[in-house]
């Protein structure tokens, strides 16, 4: 079986980048009927809120993207403690005592030199006595899992392809801190072996890291999942951008975005599939496939959000919205005023135009003139109507040209404004039956003093 997973931290809220891992995990486990994991690395307890637990989950409710189970890295400390200790007893695991002044001294003359900046092991010519003597000055050491520099480190990544790195240009990474708080690398392969993780899906910021995994893995005699890594998201200006760390539900949320409009966006983009507003997720399922995932850094357009969006409300039918609609909205009113708005938030304005109060602009002589026609041919416009005849806009409008002479402009635009208050807006032939009789003739008299 395929089991995915998502790993934030809930040092924070989510934001656009997690999203769209939390995303593309959840799609590969949907394609191939298998689970999607929701972890939360939580180890840093100095750092991880609960307040942030609960806004990740509530994010990804929101989004419609469900988690098969849920697993805390706080609960399974002893787990990491059990694959420590036979890590070290394995010599994969060594102490070191260099200071961050000292590392970063080391990390200063390496580039000074021009060379890569990895960690010498210097902590492994250290002697026993050596250590016992950094201890009793009170220095306790940060632990560093050794790799193996005897072969290449090699996988097949399911967007990038072939990948190769010699891990003698890499460092050890440092797995625990001096305090014995855990760093994410050795946790995350534990728990991606302890939970069958069989695809992992992240970042190419990651790609380092998949490397060291993967000797741990085979370290702890386990079978490394399948990697991709897909390119990360920059901004419009075509570089990484702080903006994106922070976008995330709740801001999208005040702009009035629908989740069908992130999903939509997100699936396709960085892909060679055009994105679409698709609110169907079985057809955006259909069509997700990781050899259609580029190299290039995929770009986040807001305005490709919004087109998506309005695009997603312009289909959304009554069934869908008639809990977040004004009171006293109906289908029709729903059907007459979403050609006009880009979201969900825009509705109340236009059916202010329903409900009023409006207000008219000044008119012409003529015009007031005209506009008290109207109201005197409106009572007969909305009873053919009743009698089967035309709607009372066209009925209206067609015995007011008969009976003036006015076509276009000079009929329609004193007609929308009396009843409206606006230049522009939703059909009148559906916003005029809303409005109802009594209040259109209230409006046309008004509008004619």
């Amino acid at each position: 079986m395929t089991i995915t997973r998502f790993a934030p931290s809930p040092t924070g809220h989510l934001h656009v980048g997690n999203i769209r891992t939390a995303l593309h995990n959840w799609m590969l486990a949907q394609i191939a009927g298998g689970e999607f994991v929701l972890r939360i690395d939580d180890t840093d307890a100095a750092r991880s809120k609960e307040e942030y637990v609960e806004a990740i989950r509530a994010d990804l409710a929101w989004l419609g993207i469900a988690a098969s189970r849920e697993e805390r890295q706080s609960t399974r400390l002893d787990h990491y403690q059990a694959a420590f200790d036979t890590l070290r007893e394995a010599g994969r695991i060594y102490p070191a005592y260099e200071t961050q002044q000292e590392l970063e001294l080391k990390r200063k003359v390496l580039l000074g030199r021009g060379l890569p900046p990895i960690y010498d092991r210097g902590a492994l010519e250290m002697s026993d006595a050596e250590r016992a003597a950094k201890e009793a000055e009170g220095v306790q050491p940060h632990w560093r899992f050794k790799l193996d520099h005897s072969e290449q480190i090699s996988w097949t990544d399911g967007v990038r392809g072939s990948a190769k790195f010699d891990p003698a240009l890499l460092s050890d990474p440092v797995i625990r801190r001096a305090d014995g708080s855990w760093l994410y690398m050795l946790p995350s392969t534990v728990d991606d072996i302890d939970m069958g993780i069989t695809q992992v899906l992240r970042g190419e910021d990651h790609v380092s890291n998949t490397a060291v995994q993967i000797q741990m893995f085979t370290a702890m005699g386990a079978t490394p999942p399948a990697f991709a890594h897909e390119a990360l998201l920059v901004g419009t200006e075509g570089k990484l951008s702080k903006r994106l760390g922070s976008l995330g539900c709740d801001s999208f949320r005040e702009r009035g975005i629908e989740p069908e409009a992130i999903i939509a966006l997100l699936s396709r983009l960085g892909t060679s599939l055009p994105v679409e507003p698709i609110a169907d997720r079985a057809k955006l399922l259909e069509t997700f496939d990781l050899s259609t995932f580029g190299r290039a850094p995929a770009k986040f357009d807001d305005a490709d959000l919004d087109r998506v969006n309005t695009a997603i409300v312009h289909a959304m039918e009554y069934d869908a919205v008639k809990g977040r609609l004004p009171e006293g909205m109906d289908e029709s009113g729903w059907h007459a005023v979403r050609p006009n708005i880009a979201n969900i938030a825009e509705v109340g304005e236009w059916w202010r135009l329903v409900t009023g109060p409006i207000e008219a602009p000044e008119f012409s002589d003529e015009d007031r003139a005209f506009l008290a026609q109207a109201a005197a041919q409106l009572s007969e416009a909305f009873a053919n109507a009743a009698g089967g005849g035309d709607a009372p806009w066209a009925g209206l409008t067609s015995a007011l040209k008969a009976a003036t002479g006015r076509k276009g402009k000079a009929l329609f635009l004193p007609l929308r404004q009396a009843l409206t208050g606006m230049n522009h807006g939703p059909d009148m032939g559906e916003l005029l039956p809303l409005i109802g009789e009594e209040a259109a003739a209230r409006r046309l008299e008004r509008a004619a003093v």
